[in-house]
């Protein structure tokens, strides 16, 4: 793409105050890794390739199923059976073809958390479960490498975001590495439109990180439920 297409592409955006040359070029350089490619991760990574994220990582073992197509738009019948990544990368790179897209098909545990984070300078978790959640936070605050966290149930939505010198997600959340064996931990229903909040509000921290506009959710729980439209921000400071 020529950078007459690209000034045109992006545009509208830097139009929003403080979005100038010298925050899309940090953008362009960023270093994106996505935790998962379902509801969430899915949302976030094409929302980072169309906002001008350079370098974009998503990592993710699993194939599309009929059962995923309500609220992960990005698949289609023709997904069906295909690894969830693959699909995914290629969709980014036709919406903006000059990103940058690493896969990573596999689940992530500590130990290729140990091997794949330290590449990236930011990352979004957009698992489904929370023990995904923990592994992310913890070896992320290992390695000091700030995350944003998002998190969805039937029609409600939470979201945090973390730096070295902030609250993590196990200090608002505690030690849940054997939550999934806790009732509320289960699988539970989703709204379609509940998970575009949650990765809009994530992606949304991620630019904030890197250009340095706005207020980041650190030190703070971002709720919303989607039954009553009503929003609520816990503070831990």
């Amino acid at each position: 793409m020529n950078e007459q297409n690209e000034s045109r592409r992006f545009d509208r955006m830097m139009m929003i105050k403080g979005m100038d040359d010298t925050a899309m070029k940090r953008l362009k350089q960023a270093r994106v890794l996505v935790v998962g490619s379902g509801a969430l991760g899915s949302m976030c990574s094409m929302q980072l390739a169309a906002s001008g994220v350079g370098y974009i990582g998503i990592a993710d073992f699993d194939t599309v199923d009929i059962s995923n197509l309500h609220r992960q738009i990005f698949f289609d019948m023709e997904s069906l059976g295909k690894l969830k990544c693959d699909i995914l990368a290629k969709r980014m790179i036709a919406n903006n073809p000059n990103v940058k897209v690493e896969k990573f098909p596999l689940r992530i545990d500590q130990e290729s958390a140990a091997e794949i984070f330290g590449d990236f300078d930011f990352v979004i978790d957009g698992s489904d479960n929370p023990t995904t959640k923990y592994m992310t936070s913890v070896s992320c605050q290992k390695m000091s490498i700030p995350y944003c966290i998002g998190g969805i149930r039937e029609m409600s939505g939470q979201v945090m975001s973390w730096s070295p010198g902030h609250l993590g997600y196990t200090d608002i959340f505690g030690d849940i590495r054997q939550c999934a064996q806790r009732p509320e931990c289960k699988p539970a229903g989703v709204l379609g439109s509940a998970p575009a909040m949650v990765a809009s509000i994530q992606v949304a921290e991620a630019i904030k990180y890197f250009t340095g506009i706005g207020e980041m959710l650190y030190d703070r729980l971002f709720m919303f439920d989607l039954k009553t439209l009503k929003t609520q921000i816990l503070n831990y400071e």
